[in-house]
């Protein structure tokens, strides 16, 4: 079975904006005829800007786990709480619900993106065959999941309202909440600035 041709072999371009497909006219600077976006066979230093920013998320994220994130104060106790110890607290306290969505949205979710984006990055570097089509599967998760990715600060923002409804008395957001933040951003823009039509280009055909 022949493989079928591939959009150079056309002629063809894609707007990586808006969708329109172009003809490819080796012209530099070419743009979108519809969207006047540059065209781009693929995104320009995709897997460069990727790790820069996967690499930046990944040491934002050791102070956010160790800094502290949030501190509570009840009935005259003072208690700093880093992302685990705030999930423990919660189960132990009888919020076994809470403790699992923060726990997801604060460990699984950034843990999953950080092994996700550096599997797809590695596997493009050495322009590897290998499951191409779950690879691109992983890539369509990781970009859903980033919709979801304010999840963490929903939760922050439930915690507060909680407080203000008088479940605490008083909660002051220490440093690591903010390393937490820009953490998910950082892994956001990394997804973002991934081109997932790598995986399907060879070891001559990458960016």
């Amino acid at each position: 079975m022949n493989a079928m041709p591939r959009a150079h072999e056309l002629g063809l371009i894609g707007c990586h904006v808006c969708g329109l497909v172009c003809r490819d006219t080796q012209v530099p600077d070419a743009a979108c005829p519809r969207c006047g976006a540059s065209l781009h066979r693929r995104k320009p230093d995709s897997c460069a800007r990727t790790w820069a920013l996967l690499i930046a998320a990944f040491i934002l994220y050791i102070p956010a786990n160790v800094l502290p994130i949030m501190r509570t104060v009840s009935l005259g106790s003072v208690d700093d709480n880093t992302i685990l110890s705030g999930v423990m607290e919660l189960w132990v306290k009888g919020s076994p619900d809470l403790a699992v969505i923060v726990f997801t949205a604060s460990i699984v979710v950034p843990m999953m993106k950080f092994l996700v984006m550096g599997t797809l990055l590695l596997s493009v570097h050495r322009g590897s065959h290998w499951a191409r089509a779950q690879r691109a599967r992983l890539y369509r998760l990781v970009e859903f999941i980033g919709y979801w990715s304010m999840l963490d600060v929903f939760v922050v923002s439930l915690l507060t309202a909680l407080v203000q409804f008088g479940f605490f008395s008083a909660v002051e957001p220490l440093p690591g909440v903010v390393y937490f933040g820009l953490t998910v951003v950082l892994t956001m823009l990394a997804s973002m600035n991934f081109d997932p039509r790598l995986i399907w280009d060879g070891k001559d055909e990458d960016d």
